[in-house]
This record gives structure tokens, C-alpha cells and sequence, in this order.
């Protein structure tokens, strides 16, 4: 039967990118002309902000002390989970050679980036996890100069926790500044830092436009939309919990959609009873945002069988997947979408925004249909190797240089045939002597 929609999601009202888009550019302009100077006028204007820009080991290290004790331990907790499973994912990037044939040689090799640079969302919601998995990642990976950066609030600078989290990850160089200036800064190596290589991390829709418009001189971990996140459940799943996944992840912000697809009507019922519920206990501004993500963009599916629930998965390919359903194994091994996913009622997605070790900077808006979230492999650079012995010449040549001028390229073939002309004399020699 066709995919029922007991809740379907009218959308958010039409809105223009442009006026993003032309803002952000003329601020990328006037600070690649003005640099520093710029930088500190867009930040004492947008952020209030008017202290240092490069913080102190010594600020670091005061605000830490502001940091409770207990917050520290649990922010140790998942900056070490985070840390070995980088760690893991470091040591599956392998430096190797192959002998293709007789005297054809190839490899590969790792080479970390030489600078990174990471954004941390500070402004309603204080991102200490992203600090965590954004520079531990890049860390782990071997890049030598990280530098990082968050907005600043005025009078107070950088969240305390904030910068605990970015020391303890191992950034070299914290700048106060956040949004489109804190981009730009990294991107040009402005206050001290190395020009970045790459620039991950999430933001708000004018940090994503700067990353955008940069990439192709500096490396992007992705061009990343609001965060969105689907369960998959059947009659097993416990609805209360369900209802709480969901709307646990429409607290992001009005535009992040939430879906639930299931094969129980009964359950599909039961978590729609719950929604008003769940979503009147949190606080403001958690309350609106999550009623209005909901309301525009939430979706209920129920669908006939497991299998047209994991078809419907792999068609929205969500950033987070969270599967709370019987035989887990089979939906893992047959889900292939998603940034990450999530199996079992124990496992949520909090868990793998916050502490579990996995990235929890995703693909969103359906990228997860061709790419994967940020990783150690974001940070290196696979490159390949190749050299020819005398014994391997003869076949190569003869096969680029037929290949090139079949394909009209003689130059190509030329470069080929010289190589074997010269090898010519030494065959014949050998030919002679046996």
C-alpha cells in the first residue's frame, strides 16, 4: 500500500537565500581587504565585543576555573570517547605499496593537513561537544595548527566551558570571534593563526554562506543545512519514548525537521498523543522552537511492512537514523543513508551529539545519499605514488601510448615512446646475449 501520512509537514513559508548570499559576500570582500581592522569592526559590531580577539593561555586557564568540577569530568568523559574513536578511525587510514606487476610499483600515503580551523557555535546554545569533535578529530589526524573559534558575549567573551573544551581538545590558538569574521579570520590567518586548510564545523546559516563562498582555495567538512533526524519503530518501540526522540531534536530550531516512519498504526497514535506533552515541558525558548519545527516541518509515516519503513529511510537519507525496532542486525545491514545511525532504545541521538565518540557534524538536507559526516579522513590528504623498472616499461608504454593516440593525444604517446626508445638498445642487447 502506498505510505500513509497520519501527520504530514506544510513546509516553512518560501524564503530567499539571496539576501544571505549578498551579505555575506560583501563581509568576505571587505575583510579580505581590511583584514584585521575589518574583522574587529564587524565583531564590536554584531557581537557586542570590544576585548582581546586572540585569548591567553592565562584567560583560558582562568575561565576554566569557572568551569565546575563535575561539568569538567564529563566533558573529560566524551572528549575520550571522541578522542579514541578518531584514534580508531586514524589507524584504518593506511600508508601502503603494491607490486602490480614485475617492476610496477604503486602506493599511497596519509598526509594530515597542515592547518584546520574550527568553528564553535556559542551564541543561543553554548556548543561545548561541538569543540570536542571538531578539534580532538583534527588532533587525532596529525594536523600540526589548529585554531579555533566561538563568539564572544559581551562583557563575558568566550562561554567558559567553551574554552575548557577547546584547550583540553588541543587547539593552538583560540580566537574570540564568531560568525561570518570568525570564518574569514581563519580562512586568511589573521591574529596569528596559520591560514586554514580546511574550516569545519556547524553554524547558522551566514556561517555555512562564508564556508560556502570560500570553498575551493580553503577545504569545507561540508555545506551543512539545520540538523534533522528521523526514528524508525514498530510495535516493540515504546511510544513516550519515541515522542521524546523527536521532539528531543526539534528543540535545534524552527527549520529542523523531525520524521518518525513505522508499520504500527497503534504506535503512530500513541506518539502523536504524546508530541503536545512532551513539547509543553521544555523551557523557552526550547518550547517555540520545538513547536514550530514540529508544526511546519514534522512528519508521521506508517508504511506496510519493515521494508518499505527502510526504503522511505534511505529516500529522506536523514543526518541522524534512530532505529527503535525488533532484529536490529537486519536493519543494520540494510539501512544506507544516513550520517549516522542509532540502534536500539538504550542508543539516542543525544548521545552521539554530545559524548558517545562517533562525528556528530552530518550531512543534512539529504546529503547523506553521496557523503558521510566529518571524520579523520576530512583532515588528510590520500595521495598516490607510482614508479617503473626497467622490466615493467615495455607493456606500460606500449598501452599509454596506444590508449593516447586513440584518444588523439599525441603528446601524451611521444612522452611514452621516448621511454622505450631509449629502453630499445638494452632489450636488444639482452635479446643478443641469451
Amino acid at each position: 500500500m502506498p505510505v500513509e501520512f497520519l501527520k504530514s509537514a506544510p513546509g516553512l513559508p518560501p524564503q530567499s537565500g539571496g539576501d544571505t548570499s549578498d551579505i555575506v559576500q560583501v563581509m568576505l570582500a571587505r575583510m579580505k581587504e581590511g583584514g584585521e581592522d575589518a574583522v574587529r569592526e564587524y565583531t564590536t559590531k554584531l557581537d557586542g565585543w570590544e576585548g582581546d580577539i586572540v585569548v591567553s593561555p592565562d584567560q583560558v586557564e582562568e575561565a576554566s576555573r569557572g568551569v565546575p568540577d563535575a561539568l569538567k569530568a564529563e566533558i573529560k568523559y566524551a572528549h575520550d570517547n571522541i578522542r579514541r574513536f578518531a584514534d580508531a578511525q586514524r589507524l584504518s587510514a593506511q600508508d601502503f605499496e603494491i607490486e602490480l606487476r614485475p617492476g610496477l610499483i604503486a602506493g599511497q600515503r596519509q598526509i594530515p593537513l597542515s592547518a584546520a580551523g574550527a568553528y564553535v557555535p556559542g551564541g543561543r546554545y553554548a556548543h561545548i561537544a561541538s569543540a570536542l569533535m571538531t578539534i580532538t578529530t583534527a588532533r587525532a589526524a596529525g594536523v600540526p595548527n589548529i585554531t579555533a573559534c566561538s563568539p564572544p558575549r559581551p562583557g563575558r567573551g568566550v562561554h567558559a566551558a567553551i574554552l575548557y573544551a577547546m584547550s583540553l581538545a588541543g587547539a593552538d590558538r583560540i580566537l574570540a570571534l564568531g560568525g561570518v569574521q570568525g570564518v574569514a579570520a581563519m580562512a586568511q590567518g589573521l591574529f596569528g593563526c596559520a591560514p586554514a586548510d580546511i574550516l569545519v564545523g556547524p553554524g547558522n546559516q551566514f556561517v555555512a554562506e562564508a564556508k560556502r563562498q570560500l570553498f575551493g582555495p580553503v577545504g569545507i567538512d561540508m555545506f551543512a543545512g539545520p540538523t534533522d533526524s528521523m526514528v524508525l519503530a514498530d510495535a516493540t518501540a515504546d511510544p513516550f519514548t519515541v515522542a521524546w526522540d523527536l521532539i528531543g531534536q526539534a528543540e535545534h530550531g524552527y527549520n529542523s525537521p523531525v520524521w518518525l516512519a513505522t508499520d504500527s498504526r497503534a504506535l503512530a497514535d500513541a506518539v502523536l498523543a504524546h508530541i503536545p506533552g512532551c513539547i509543553a515541558e521544555l523551557p523557552e525558548p526550547n518550547r517555540s522552537s520545538a513547536q514550530a519545527a514540529w508544526d511546519s516541518l514534522g512528519e508521521v509515516m506508517l508504511c506496510s511492512d519493515r521494508e518499505e519503513v527502510a526504503q522511505i529511510a534511505d529516500k529522506y537519507a536523514p543526518e541522524h537514523l534512530h532505529v527503535q525496532a525488533a532484529d536490529l542486525e537486519w536493519w543494520r545491514l540494510r539501512l544506507n543513508a544516513y550520517g549516522s545511525l542509532f540502534l536500539g532504545e538504550n542508543t539516542t541521538v543525544a548521545f552521539g551529539d554530545k559524548a558517545s565518540g562517533p562525528n556528530h557534524v552530518l550531512p543534512t538536507s539529504g546529503a547523506a545519499r553521496y557523503t558521510g559526516g566529518l571524520s579523520v579522513h576530512k583532515f588528510l590528504r590520500t595521495v598516490t605514488w607510482q614508479r617503473v623498472s626497467e622490466e615493467a616499461l615495455p607493456d606500460l608504454a606500449r598501452s599509454t601510448a596506444a590508449i593516447s593516440r586513440a584518444e588523439g593525444m599525441e603528446g601524451h604517446a611521444r612522452t611514452a615512446d621516448i621511454r622505450l626508445d631509449k629502453l630499445q638498445p638494452a632489450l636488444k642487447l639482452a635479446a643478443s646475449e641469451a
